[in-house]
């Protein structure tokens, strides 16, 4: 799932079955590479995400765009998410 917030791009994957979440990332961590409210920073989101939904094992995830229109951090957010292996 790719969110948006006011100010900055936030994603996780949940396993709706269980109720939880397998994995999150945001430019809210300390270690974010590309911080604010941008593509570069949304693509390092979709680059994290991806890395950690794999280490929880998780590959096949559905893109719920949460009703904003799929271009801009959107769209970099998923194009990273699928170059770091994740299948939606």
């Amino acid at each position: 799932t790719g969110v948006q917030t006011c100010a900055l791009p936030i994603s996780q994957v949940i396993d709706d079955t269980q109720a939880v979440t397998v994995a999150s990332a945001s430019t809210n961590e300390k270690d974010a590479k590309g911080k604010g409210y941008n593509v570069e920073a949304a693509s390092s989101v979709g680059k994290k995400i991806a890395e950690r939904a794999k280490a929880a094992g998780v590959t096949q995830v559905m893109f719920d765009r949460g009703g904003y229109i799929y271009h801009g951090r959107i769209k970099a957010l998923a194009d990273a998410a699928r170059e770091g292996g994740l299948e939606f």
